[in-house]
């Protein structure tokens, strides 16, 4: 399901059949990829892993919703990365966070200091959004995982 809230957002929802997720188990090798220079002393074991049960502790509090823009850069997320998200986390300062300012649906680093809401972005062209009781906020979830392609023709 697509829910359009402005011209230039949308939020995508997993499909689940009866809200049950079905396992996805796949090839998964339990030994660390070295980022260094590899110990070819070491043996490979292979197992599987299930990215439902590895990513999502909640299946039934999570969404996904494809990242657009570049004002989270700093935090690792890109243009069209999907993010997981849960709702049943309760946000922290510095969580970042799915929220609707004003309609506007948006991914942002949550700060709160003295009873103050800030929205800030990490990419240093964008500036900072203090929320006042006048606007309408609302915090749809805590972005838990981060799903960036590495192939140039998924970016």
């Amino acid at each position: 399901m697509v829910l359009t809230l402005t011209s230039t957002s949308a939020i995508i929802r997993t499909k689940q059949e009866q809200n049950r997720i079905y396992p996805m188990f796949l090839t998964f090798y339990k030994e660390a990829v070295e980022c260094g220079f590899p110990s070819p002393a070491r043996d490979f074991t292979e197992g599987t892993i299930d990215l439902n049960e590895e990513l999502i502790p909640h299946p039934n509090a999570t969404f996904i919703v494809r990242a657009r823009g570049d004002s989270m850069i700093g935090s690792g997320i890109y243009p069209g990365d999907l993010l997981i998200v849960d709702r049943s986390i309760k946000p922290r300062n510095n969580s970042i966070i799915i929220a609707v300012l004003d309609g506007e649906l948006s991914v942002k680093i949550l700060k709160m200091e003295n009873k103050q809401v800030c929205l800030s972005s990490s990419n240093k062209n964008y500036i900072d959004v203090l929320v006042s009781e006048e606007m309408d906020f609302t915090i749809w979830g805590v972005c838990t995982n981060v799903v960036h392609s590495l192939s140039p023709k998924n970016r």
